[in-house]
């Protein structure tokens, strides 16, 4: 099971893989459902008690992945397929502590608000350098977010994070090693949103000057054209077999017995998109992690001695899969538009999906309800008095009534008032078991309520690809990565945003709830009082649960198997803590 070794200040569209939370905030979960009385489930990582060996340089980690990239260009990836394969090679001006979740240092190793917190000036590392072996500079970052981010010409999710009242912060130079951001007004989320990755001036600002950055860092560049910063460089691209990283043996973070991080040599990231086989070469000793389904559990669970690995319980996931119908009027027919934008339709979905037996069936009772974008690990922002809509094909039969529908012609398919029978195009991406399992389900239901669904599992970049370009979907079951703060999830919940999935893009908010939840993030981005904020935040999350956008379906509990020899790993919800710090018993598997 490959974690992002960051924290991703953007969401993005993700394959199904355990990632990281808004702001969890408890070490303890619920018991998942159907496992009650069922024992204890793998091993709890207590982070007040980790402690780390001294580490051994060398050695191969050997990883998978389920898709081959997009792209390299981290500015326009909104697919963990993309995001996993570069994220190592690029830093922001701050990370976020996994342990603490709170901003730290990373480019920058200070910083200092002025005029109320409308002028942030941060202090930049020194000796930091390029993979070509450039310095790293303020001319990179002011590059970054004044050329890139917040260049009108470059669509980006990490530009919407840093809108306020309709504007951008400003970005000048103060010395070679000094940056001043101006805020148009206080922004409390500025210092979680700085861990957007910083670019290197030197090697993009001609493609940004000639308009050619969009068409930049393909998946088809050589790889030794990615210039970053980070601990690992890539270095082999094979497409549909591997992605191969090497240390960056000029890394600036150091252990405290003085060594150069990280430690280990070479990672080996496998592309495969059958789990099965994921599962198969984790067993014959081919892969190093492995993240565990609800159905895997029981077997393996009885071979961590012999295997040699451990199985690692990380607590619900803080994502969860959900169903989205397209609400975009101009890639629908008529009737499909008005059909799928009222709410009473989404209700009646809703209390269509089985989640109990969903995660019965499909996570082996390993997994817990959901029906909002909150899930009950997140201590924060999860409230029990959020809408619900249980599992209840009576209930939606009525509200379809309510709806006009019904079988006029006795063929036992649901018909419009206009006489449109009631066929849904569902799609899912086909390397994910649960998900292709939970369509079926969900299929199976709507026929009994007389609607056809007709189910297709993609794969998953041309999903993405009809999701979030052509718009050519009825409905999808898909997932989406969390964030440290829930400002960084305007791009999905801002009627504005490029993931605002259901009707992405809308130049004024189409309903007035929209418009509703646009106010109380905005509100919400200013409000320096940290309780307040949450407040805010929690009456938009009420309202999105109302209205069902996306219909939330299970949290699977997060299991992660990691062999052995891998030392130093620390797995949480949130991601590994410091993963620099990982290195590897040599066994004579070296990978490719």
């Amino acid at each position: 099971m490959d974690f992002e070794r960051r924290l991703f200040l953007k969401l993005a569209l993700f394959t199904g893989a355990v990632t990281v939370s808004p702001f969890a905030a408890a070490l303890f979960w619920p018991e998942p459902e159907g496992r009650k009385g069922g024992g204890s489930i793998g091993v709890k990582v207590d982070l007040d008690r980790a402690r780390f060996l001294p580490g051994r340089y060398g050695g191969t980690l050997l990883d998978a992945t389920s898709s081959d990239p997009k792209t390299f260009n981290l500015v326009l990836a909104n697919e963990t397929s993309s995001t996993e394969a570069v994220g190592e090679l690029f830093e922001g001006l701050t990370d976020v502590d996994v342990k603490t979740l709170k901003p730290v240092g990373a480019l920058a190793v200070g910083w200092e608000f002025k005029d109320g917190g409308l002028r942030w000036v941060f202090n930049l590392r020194r000796g930091v350098l390029w993979f070509d072996g450039k310095p790293f500079t303020a001319d990179d970052v002011v590059f970054t977010y004044r050329d890139i981010y917040f260049n009108p010409k470059i669509p980006n999710s990490t530009r919407d994070s840093f809108v306020v009242d309709g504007k951008l912060p400003e970005v000048r130079k103060l010395s070679s090693f000094q940056v001043e951001f101006i805020l148009p007004s206080p922004f409390a989320p500025l210092l979680y949103s700085l861990a957007a990755p910083v670019f290197p001036k030197h090697v993009l600002e001609e493609a940004v000057k000639s308009g050619k950055f969009m068409e930049t860092w393909t998946v088809s560049t050589p790889p030794e054209k990615l210039i970053g910063t980070g601990p690992y460089r890539l270095v082999k691209y094979e497409p549909g077999q591997f992605l191969v990283y090497e240390r960056n043996r000029r890394y600036w973070k150091f252990d405290q017995w003085g060594k150069r991080l990280p430690y280990v040599e070479k990672k080996v990231k496998f592309i495969l998109p059958d789990k099965n086989t994921q599962l198969l070469k984790f067993k014959a000793g081919e892969l190093d992690f492995y993240g565990v389904r609800g159905e895997d559990y029981p077997d393996l669970s009885r071979g961590e001695r012999s295997g040699h690995y451990t199985i690692y319980n990380l607590g619900p996931s803080l994502s969860a899969d959900f169903i989205c119908f397209n609400q975009k009027r101009d890639a629908l027919p008529e009737w499909k538009w008005k059909l799928f934008s009222d709410r009473r339709f989404r209700w009646a979905m809703s209390h269509a999906v089985d989640r109990k037996g969903i995660v019965l069936t499909v996570y082996n009772g390993l997994g817990f309800p959901v029906y909002g974008p909150v899930t009950p690990a997140n201590r924060l922002y999860w409230d029990p008095n959020y809408p619900k809509f249980p599992y209840n094909l009576q209930r939606a039969a009525r509200l379809l009534r309510e709806l006009g529908l019904k079988d006029r012609n006795g063929d036992g398919w649901l018909e419009t008032p206009d006489g449109h029978r009631v066929e849904i195009n569902l799609l899912t991406n086909s390397n994910n078991q649960a998900r292709v399992q939970t369509g079926a389900i969900f299929k199976y239901d709507l026929k009994r309520l007389g609607i056809k669904v007709n189910f297709q599992p993609l794969d998953f970049n041309n999903l993405v690809d009809k999701l979030l370009h052509t718009h050519d979907f009825d409905a999808v079951i898909i997932g989406l990565t969390a964030s440290v703060d829930p400002n960084s999830g305007r791009n999905v919940w801002m009627s504005s945003g490029q993931l605002h999935m259901w009707n992405p893009g809308q130049k004024k908010p189409a309903t007035k709830w929209e418009a509703e939840v646009d106010r109380l993030f905005e509100e919400a981005a200013k409000t320096l009082d940290f309780k307040k904020r949450v407040e805010l935040y929690k009456r938009a999350f009420w309202i999105i649960c109302y209205q069902q956008p996306l219909i939330y379906i299970a949290a699977p509990l997060s299991l992660v198997a990691a062999r052995n020899r891998v030392k130093n790993y620390f797995p949480t919800v949130w991601g590994t803590y410091k993963p620099e710090r990982i290195f590897v018993e040599p066994t004579g598997r070296e990978g490719v």
